[in-house]
Formats: structure tokens, sequence, C-alpha cells
């Protein structure tokens, strides 16, 4: 064989081992991709739909106390005194009417946010809907109602239940909030505002009496990246042994670990994680399983899709 010979089966073989060596890393990215496919998809499912006309400006979704698979939902502002209690698929179990107390006679203004805790009664569990929606800075005052959970409440399809009220102020002046926790741990109730650049965490103790008025306690100044209003913070939980927090924004999902007994502003001023979410039309509802193993993920939208997610 000629020298030049040599030299074009030399290139012919190198060019041969090149395209060998592409063509196994194009399959290791595609194995990868499809791994990391599969592995998202694994990781989130829809567990069903809100089957109810009524339900459709949903903005707070959290996990029954006493009873297993009851979630209570709540539309926000335009909706009558009320919330709801569903399953995982979406079906209407049961519908709660409440009235104010006489001296503030008119209706809800704009519920935001619902979790469930500990409240006055030791060994009982209480549901906590937050009348904290300001979009015009114009309320002196938002309202925190609290009601017992009760086990003849999934015996009737409707019930009227029993509300005691705190009303709670700002120390720095009127703001937006739709995001209400409790912390089981060190028993404080949490207010995340929504609008402002840098987010303020507030706290108040859990424990109140009816008709009680307090001044929220600014705990801390958080920032995230991003553009307004997709940044916008709309929904929080911890999770009922409190080692867990979510925070939930239009466009995203952040999620932090509790170290020992810290408070939750603190954690809070940590990178947090940030799962997979797929982004869902006014999604302004999340809220932890019972054992905090996963969350369920909801939106404003008649029939809407809700969305279960392992927990990182």
């Amino acid at each position: 064989m000629s020298q030049n010979a040599d030299t074009r089966y030399l290139r012919m073989m190198m060019r041969k081992k090149q395209w060998i060596a592409l063509s196994f890393l194009v399959i290791i990215l595609m194995l990868s991709v499809a791994y990391t496919y599969n592995k998202l998809k694994r990781n989130k499912e829809i567990s069903g739909f809100l089957q109810s006309p009524e339900t459709k400006e949903v903005s707070g979704i959290a996990a029954s106390g006493i009873f297993d698979n009851l979630y209570y939902i709540h539309n926000d502002s335009g909706d009558t005194s009320r919330f709801f209690a569903i399953t995982p698929k979406g079906n209407l179990v049961s519908t709660f009417y409440f009235q104010k107390e006489k001296e503030t006679p008119a209706k809800q203004l704009d519920c935001e946010d619902i979790a469930v805790g500990k409240g006055p009664k030791a060994g009982k569990s209480y549901v906590y809907l937050g009348d904290i929606g300001d979009n015009f800075y114009q309320r002196s005052y938002l309202t925190i109602y609290r009601f017992e959970e009760k086990k003849s409440w999934i015996s009737n399809p409707v019930n009227q239940v029993a509300a005691a009220q705190l009303r709670v102020s700002y120390p720095d002046g009127r703001t937006d909030a739709e995001t209400m926790m409790v912390d089981p741990v060190q028993n404080l109730l949490y207010i995340v505002n929504k609008r402002t650049d840098t987010i303020h965490v507030y706290t108040t103790p859990l424990i109140f009496k009816n008709n009680e008025k307090r001044v929220l306690t600014l705990r801390s100044k958080i920032h995230f990246s991003g553009y307004k209003p997709v940044k916008y913070i709309t929904s929080g939980d911890i999770s009922k042994d409190g080692r867990k927090i979510l925070l939930k924004s239009y466009g995203k999902v952040y999620y932090w670990e509790r170290s020992g007994n810290e408070p939750v502003w603190e954690t809070l001023k940590r990178k947090p994680i940030e799962p997979h979410y797929d982004l869902q039309r006014q999604g302004e509802a999340i809220g932890f399983t019972p054992d905090g193993e996963g969350y369920y993920c909801t939106s404003e939208g008649s029939f809407a899709a809700i969305y279960y997610y392992n927990t990182p």
C-alpha cells in the first residue's frame, strides 16, 4: 500500500472512531434526558380535578388534622363566607359556612390561604382561614378565622360552623398578602406578603382569644430573584411535624428543611431547593400531605387540576 493510501486509510479510521464516539455520546445524552424526564414524571402526577363549579377560584389548600385523605380549600375574593372539604381526586365532600360577629357584619373580604394546626384546646385540631388579601392597600386590619375540626363534619354535605376571629395589622404599613402558615414547633402564625420586591415575613402567637386585636411582628425580609409578578409569593405551608417548609410563587416552588428548632424565619434566609413545578394559570395553592412526604398544588379556574408532587 502506498504512503498516500496509508494516510487516507488512517484518516478514514480516525473519522470512523470519531463518529462512533459521537454516536455513543448522543446515546448517553438521550438516555440521560429520558431518565431525567421519567424521574420528573414519577415525582408528580395529576391526582384529580376540582369537581364542583363552586370551587372555581381556589387560593389555598391544607390537609385535615383528623380525617385521612381530606383537604380543605377555599375561594378568594368575591366568594361568600365559606370553605370546602375535598378528596385528593377533587370530589367535594362538604361545604362549611360561617358568619362574622355582630361588630363586623360584612362578609369575608379576600381569603387567600388556609392552614391546619393546634389551637386553644389540647389534643384538638383547628382550621385557620386567612382573610389577608389587600390588593389596593386599603384595609386597616386583617382577619384570621379559627374553626375547631369535628368528626361530624363529613357526615353532612353542608355545615354551619362557628368561627373565632383574630384581627391583625402590620407594624410597617399596609401591604397585600396571600400566604399564611402555622408553625407547630413554636406555635406561631406566619403571614408572608406578596407584592414587594423583597418579601416581609411576619408572625403572631398561634393561640388567641375571640375578637382579639394584635399587631404582627416583622421577623425578616427575603429577596427572591426573578421578575414581578411571576415571583410574587402566593401560598405556603409548614409540614405537620414542623420540619419542612414550602413557599410558592406564580412561577416556582421553594423548599426548605428546618435545622433543629430554629425559627422558620431563619430557615427561610437560607438558599432554598427549587423542585420541578408545572406552571398553572393563577396557581395560588400549595399544601403538604399529613406525613410531609408530598404536597398538592392547584389553581384558580373551573375544574382545575390538582397536582401531587413528591417532597424533595
